[in-house]
């Protein structure tokens, strides 16, 4: 009796998702930016509502950072950049 093989397919999305490492968006606390910037980068660049917004804003307030973001690196990479260049302290890991 022969030996059935089930042969699993994968598309090529499903590949590279499984190969992409997933990497942080880390908002750090500064002295110089103020909720109300925070919260409209939020809202403007990351697409949170302004109660989302607000929250991120208080966490990173209080503990010091706050991860606003997960994806590839180099997604991460791009919004680093963008909310650098508003004033943010940001960083990736």
């Amino acid at each position: 009796m022969p030996t059935e093989i089930q042969e699993e397919t994968f598309t090529l999305e499903e590949l590279l998702a499984g190969l992409k490492e997933v990497h942080r968006l880390i908002l750090w606390n500064d002295d110089f930016n103020t909720f109300d910037h925070v919260i409209h980068c939020m809202m403007k660049y990351l697409d949170y509502s302004e109660p989302q917004a607000e929250k991120i804003a208080w966490k990173v307030h209080n503990e010091g950072k706050c991860a606003v973001l997960e994806g590839s690196f180099t997604e991460m990479e791009i919004y680093r950049k963008i909310l650098q260049q508003e004033g943010l302290t940001v960083s990736v890991e």
